[in-house]
């Protein structure tokens, strides 16, 4: 009997299995989506379907063009040949062994006749396991496990189908995905595991820095990803990919013993939602901590980390190719993350909140939850103060939100009517007078018309 959560998934495949069938070829669902459906995981509406076959990619193209509504070819060198029918993308690659060479970013593939081959040169046991599908309906499919991927799910272990040694030089991006298996599955690695990714942590390097940048965010936003940085750090996947976390083990405070930066950057990521921004907005927060260390008469202080913070943030994401949005929005919530510590509550003026809400911009309710998240002390007095604190300010925003405009404030007058009322042409001064207008709507809030002018004139005579 084929399990309810499976039905929707067979009903889709069916049609292209039965095509494969009539020409003599088998197919198979593969990968995450059988992982998924072993651990009685719910599937995505839009979750793209990964088939394996022993048809060449030509014979596949060949088989589903005349039922697809669209059909690409791009990656057909590397087997796969990708289709789209109504809302759903499939992609369907024939049985390979795919290998880096040294010194190489681009595998080499080889194609294989039966399925077991290209599972044994999967990642892991618990994605080396494959579905055979056929065409005839209320058939329930055929589990092709040979590397006991099932057994491996139920005992929580990590485990490769092959040699450790042999799966990560066959691409050894599968060092940084076991992180986010680690993190994602609950799942625990093999000793030989650490081990290989010990000995073979440097060729990391090899693979381009957009698949590093795809793994580690799809490692940040599983809903824990501790174990998955502590396994980066612990075994010298870091040192070569994100060596501002290693650096950041040194202590907060070496008198009273306080957890050390590395800690409490992985405690912050932790308590953050699993949003990108977010959470490589915490991991990043404190990077510029080392950088700006110095132990004096009262301790160990950490002056401007913030500002140094922000620079390396903003290097770091760029080598990774993080796209220029996700770049900047992190590297201003790592610049203003100490924003909110530097106001009491005596000097928390609306001209304070104004700007504090100016600078986040759109990225607001993100700087107040990395604000939050920052406080990660055992100090349960302390804790609730700082809570209290946040909440003040959100509901002094809020207050201010009913009033005015906060998002987007500008100043009382445009440009147009700067130059018209002081007859100057476009130019520096006119920027200079909408810098100051600005000042001043967010010392005073909205200014009346006449009263905008009266104070133009203001400054105008007092430059003249």
């Amino acid at each position: 009997m084929v399990p309810e959560r499976l039905a929707p998934i067979l009903d889709a495949v069916r049609p292209l299995a039965g095509r494969f069938d009539a020409a003599g070829h088998r197919i198979y669902l593969v990968g995450g989506i059988v992982r998924d459906l072993v651990l009685g995981r719910a599937l995505s509406e839009n979750t793209d379907i990964d088939l394996t076959t022993d048809a060449r990619p030509e014979v596949t193209a060949a088989l589903v063009r005349d039922w697809a509504d669209a059909v690409w070819e791009q990656g057909a060198r590397f087997g796969t040949v990708g289709l789209k029918k109504g809302d759903t993308i499939f992609e369907i690659t024939t049985h390979r062994a795919e290998a880096y060479a040294p010194d190489s970013r681009k595998p080499e593939v080889s194609f294989a006749d039966e399925v077991e081959a290209d599972l044994s040169r999967r990642d892991f046991t618990v994605n080396a396991m494959a579905l055979r599908v056929t065409g005839v309906a209320g058939e329930a499919p055929e589990l092709i496990d040979p590397f006991s991927g099932v057994v491996d799910l139920a005992q929580g272990v990590l485990r490769t189908p092959l040699s450790p040694e042999v799966s990560f030089s066959d691409d050894p991006l599968r060092m940084l995905r076991a992180a986010r298996f680690l993190a994602g599955y609950g799942l625990v690695p093999v000793p030989e595991l650490l081990v290989a990714v010990q000995a073979l942590s440097g060729r990391i390097e090899i693979v381009s820095a957009e698949r590093v940048r795809d793994e580690l965010s799809k490692l940040l936003v599983v809903a824990d990803p501790s174990p998955g940085l502590w396994f980066l750090v612990d075994n010298g996947l870091a040192d070569h990919i994100l060596p501002e976390l290693p650096a950041m083990r040194v202590e907060q405070d070496p008198i009273h013993r306080h957890k050390d930066v590395l800690a409490h950057t992985i405690a912050v990521v932790a308590k953050t939602q699993p949003s990108l921004v977010v959470r490589l907005a915490a991991l990043l927060h404190d990077v510029g901590k080392p950088k700006t260390r110095s132990i004096g008469p009262k301790g160990v202080s950490f002056h401007h980390h913030e500002v140094v913070g922000a620079r390396m943030a903003r290097e770091r994401m760029r080598a990774l190719r993080y796209p220029n949005d996700v770049v900047e929005a992190v590297t201003q919530l790592v610049y203003l993350h100490l924003r909110f510590h530097g106001y009491g509550d005596d000097l928390w003026t609306d001209a304070a909140v104004r700007r504090y809400v100016r600078d986040a911009g759109e990225h607001l309710d993100e700087l107040n939850e990395l604000t939050r998240c920052d406080c990660t002390t055992r100090n349960e007095r302390k804790a609730k103060m700082l809570a209290a604190r946040m909440d003040a300010l959100e509901a002094r925003i809020a207050e201010l939100r009913e009033q005015e405009e906060l998002e987007a404030i500008r100043p009382d007058l445009d440009g147009q009517a700067v130059m018209a009322h002081l007859g100057l042409a476009p130019g520096r001064e006119v920027g200079q007078a909408l810098k100051m207008l600005l000042e001043l709507r967010l010392d005073e809030g909205p200014l009346p018309e006449a009263e905008a002018y009266r104070r133009l004139d203001e400054w105008w005579d007092a430059r003249s």
